[in-house]
């Protein structure tokens, strides 16, 4: 905890959740809170507080609406969104950041690893790290509430946000989820779980009617908000879609039922930006505000209340739930919290542990890894994001890092002077400089300049000396210029989707202008181009480049070439992904894998590091000598992925969602009512089976299973010991590395269903796991607890859990599909 937190505020902080802290220290379910106390409680608003009461009894109508809805920040940081507060009463404005994986202002912070390279470290300790970086940074540039973490489960792989999330494992997500927010909370920021419930693809996100039966809901993506919530959690976003007919804004079923009776949430619930669908209904069912403006909370809730549709005593209550959050982080005192200094270097060195510590293997064929001997002096590196950073994913999660190397300058560091490494793009997806005599009326392609306040235009002609598959380029700055070949519009402004990563190409030049591209079919022959570009306020740079056949060709022979002369190959791969758009398909984009399996049929020595967002399909993998799976790693990525090829750490992290084989065999593939949805409705008919229940309960086997992730060294497990215990389970076994060095394994716990229970269970899931790090020849005792919880299910006719008793199957894997222990014992 940063201190600059008052010990009254730390007491608050912690004394906000105590009684459901309590609840959960005794193995209790929090639904076991909701009593007729807290059934009453929930519609009224959490206890009430003096200080808070007298604010509300001082507070005028006008004022009060306006706490509930977001407005224009006058001293912009470059957050998402801004509540004005109300001065007079010494209410202060709250500002409202984005921050999956760091605080996104327009000031430069510490771009974090993406959550699921921090989920692959299977470490709550690291999560709540990762999120003291966080909390410490957002009080720091200004800011009072995180919209951060997000907990929605991988249920596809297609998902345009996986990489914003921890994973397909409800457990896993749970505890992870828990640690961050006591880490971004300890510091003094507000966290804002995300997003309440059911938005687990973007596609039609705005609208999709989310069809779950209770107790999967209950059993798969409610339980990270739960988790989140006994946390402490000051706020909640509600999801833009709707579950189970209607929008999750105005859902009584999950805002009153279930977030404020079952787990007494004394916190505000938010809506997602633009999502407010009405002004009676959603306050009604327990949505406390608007962002990021008042379409439906500002002046229309003043009027509802006025005419009646509306009772005072909601406006209250909602009020209430902020003011009581305000209260227990200090923010209404007459002397808050001071706002800490940044600590740049302690961010960048948590950003390096944890882009390090998540850095999963999935193939070493040979010891192609690590880099040692000629290996480590004769290397290729292949690829344009070897070249240029790959930090961050779009949207919400982008981030103004510190700093960022680029992967080909880390791995030159880290080899030495006598080394040889070579670079070849292998793909060129920034454009080449169009060539003389391209353009029949010449201006500067390679850096035109628009001037503040002015408008270019440009009526010429493309000259084409042969029919070929051209890929124009725009790089720009300020508003996008507008450009047309032909009739053809190239690359237009769709507003409310990411069309510029469609394919998943990256977006930004090496010199930070950004990058579009249209790549269409062109016969030989003159072409009409016409461009118009504003300068806007600040004036404005673009430049227009090329992509052709014969270049792309050039570019694989130079890689080719330079494959063929080193020993051995890094050949970065990657996609770029965003909210707002899924993926269009599991291959990775443009030419990469002609470029992989061009690379690999030379060099069988050839590691491919994907920076990727989520599940990769890989018809190359059998030609390649390792695959190195690094996400979205971060500000630190560079010299976190030099470090792993050197084998200066081991490679510690495992997967947190299952790899498919091919495009047929994952938990949303072959019904497109599972997955994008039908006439609106996306039905959730596989049930509890997510992500890696789904292969165990159909037999098969996907190409990298959950849990999956190899070390430099080898690890054996024996003597396993299961016992029952205070309604749960203890687990202990022996661990012993059994190599030649130090190394990182990561033993995971799953038990089998109970017989006599009449519900749908898994095959198999998650109940524990220790990640662990052990001396060559280390041998160590390991104990892992398996909870009540993790024994039990959700039984929709009682609304509530029930332990699954009798013989009961437990299994100590490396993975979902390496078991390498099991037992039995009776619960």
């Amino acid at each position: 905890m940063s201190d600059t937190v008052s010990r009254r505020s730390t007491l608050r902080l912690l004394g906000g959740c105590a009684l459901v802290a309590a609840a959960a220290a005794t193995g209790s379910p929090a639904h076991a809170l909701t009593g007729r106390a807290s059934a009453a409680r929930h519609r009224t608003g959490p206890r009430p507080l003096p200080r808070v009461e007298a604010l509300i009894g001082r507070l005028t109508l006008d004022e009060k609406v306006s706490l509930l809805h977001g407005a224009q920040d006058p001293d912009d940081l470059g957050q998402a969104g801004y509540v004005p507060g109300v001065p007079r009463l010494g209410i202060p404005p709250l500002r409202l950041a984005d921050g999956p994986a760091g605080v996104r202002v327009k000031a430069h912070a510490t771009a974090l690893p993406a959550p699921i390279l921090l989920a692959a470290a299977f470490d709550p300790q690291l999560a709540r790290a990762y999120g003291r970086v966080i909390g410490r940074e957002g009080r720091a540039l200004g800011q009072d509430v995180l919209l951060s973490p997000m907990v929605n489960l991988i249920r596809t792989p297609y998902a345009g946000r996986n990489f914003e999330t921890f994973g397909e494992d409800p457990l896993l997500a749970a505890d992870l989820v828990a640690e961050e927010i006591r880490g971004i909370q300890g510091e003094g920021l507000i966290a804002t779980v995300k997003h309440f419930a059911g938005n687990n693809q973007e596609q039609d996100r705005m609208s999709v009617d989310v069809r779950i039966d209770e107790q999967t809901l209950h059993e798969t993506e409610l339980r990270g908000f739960e988790s989140a919530v006994t946390a402490g959690c000051g706020a909640v976003m509600a999801a833009y879609n709707k579950v189970n007919g209607r929008f999750a804004s105005e859902s009584e079923a999950l805002l009153d039922t279930v977030l404020r009776g079952r787990w007494d949430f004394p916190g505000w619930v938010m809506t997602d930006w633009d999502a407010a669908r009405s002004t009676a209904a959603s306050i009604g069912a327990g949505l406390d505000m608007e962002m990021p403006g008042g379409t439906r909370f500002g002046a229309p809730l003043a009027d509802a209340v006025r005419d009646g549709s509306v009772p005072q005593s909601a406006v209250d209550r909602s009020v209430r739930r902020l003011l009581g959050v305000l209260d227990r982080f200090g923010l209404l005192d007459t002397d808050p919290p001071a706002r800490p200094v940044r600590d740049a270097e302690a961010g960048a060195r948590v950003a390096l542990e944890v882009a390090k510590a998540g850095a999963t293997l999935l193939r070493n064929e040979d010891a192609t890894l690590p880099l040692t001997g000629e290996a480590a002096r004769s290397l290729a590196v292949i690829g344009p994001t070897g070249l240029v950073p790959f930090v961050s994913g779009g949207g919400s999660a982008h981030v103004v890092p510190d700093r960022a190397r680029s992967p080909l300058d880390a791995i030159r560091s880290r080899a030495g002077d006598g080394a040889r490494v070579g670079h070849a793009l292998g793909e060129d997806v920034f454009g080449r400089a169009l060539p003389q005599g391209v353009l029949t009326r010449g201006f500067d392609a390679e850096g035109q300049g628009v001037d503040a306040g002015e408008e270019w235009r440009y009526d010429g002609t493309l000259r084409v000396a042969e029919d070929d598959t051209w890929t124009l380029v725009l790089h720009y700055t300020g508003e996008r210029p507008v450009v047309h070949l032909g009739d053809r519009e190239l690359y237009p402004v769709r507003e409310g989707t990411a069309e510029y990563f469609a394919g998943g190409f990256v977006s930004t030049a090496p010199d930070g202008l950004s990058v579009r591209r249209a790549t269409l079919q062109l016969a030989a022959g003159e072409h009409r181009l016409r461009i118009t570009a504003k300068g806007g306020d600040e004036g404005q740079l673009f430049r227009l480049r090329h992509i052709t056949g014969a270049t792309r060709a050039e570019d694989v022979a130079a890689a080719v070439a330079a494959a063929r002369a080193a020993h051995s190959v890094v050949l970065f791969a990657y996609e770029d992904a965003t909210e707002g758009q899924d993926r269009t398909g599991l291959a990775l984009p443009g030419h990469q894998e002609a470029l992989i399996e061009a690379v690999t049929a030379v060099n069988s020595r050839t590691t491919v590091v994907l920076n990727t967002s989520s599940a990769t399909s890989m018809p190359w993998l059998r030609r390649t000598g390792a695959v190195l799976q690094m996400y979205y790693p971060g500000q630190e990525g560079a010299a976190a992925t030099a470090a792993v090829l050197f084998g200066d750490t081991d490679p510690g992290g495992r997967l947190t969602q299952s790899f498919p084989a091919d495009e047929r065999t994952h938990p949303t593939a072959g019904d497109p009512r599972r997955y994008p949805g039908v006439d609106g409705r996306e039905e959730y008919t596989e049930g509890i089976h997510i992500g890696h229940r789904w292969y165990a309960a159909r037999g098969l086997r996907a190409l990298f299973p959950f849990g999956h992730g190899l070390s430099y060294t080898q690890f054996a497990y024996q003597d396993l010991d299961v016992r029952a215990a205070d309604g749960g389970l203890d687990v202990t076994f022996t661990v012993r590395n059994t190599g030649a060095r130090q190394g990182i394994t990561v033993p995971q716990v799953y038990v089998g269903p109970a017989p006599g229970l009449r519900l749908d269970q898994p095959e198999t899931a998650l109940a524990g796991y220790r990640r662990l790090t052990l001396d060559a020849g280390e041998r160590r005792r390991v104990a892992v607890r398996v909870t009540r919880r993790s024994l039990s299910s959700w039984d929709a006719g009682r609304h509530g859990w029930v332990l699954g008793t009798g013989l009961r199957t437990v299994r100590v894997a490396a993975s979902a599909e390496d078991v390498r222990l099991w037992g039995q014992v009776r619960v």
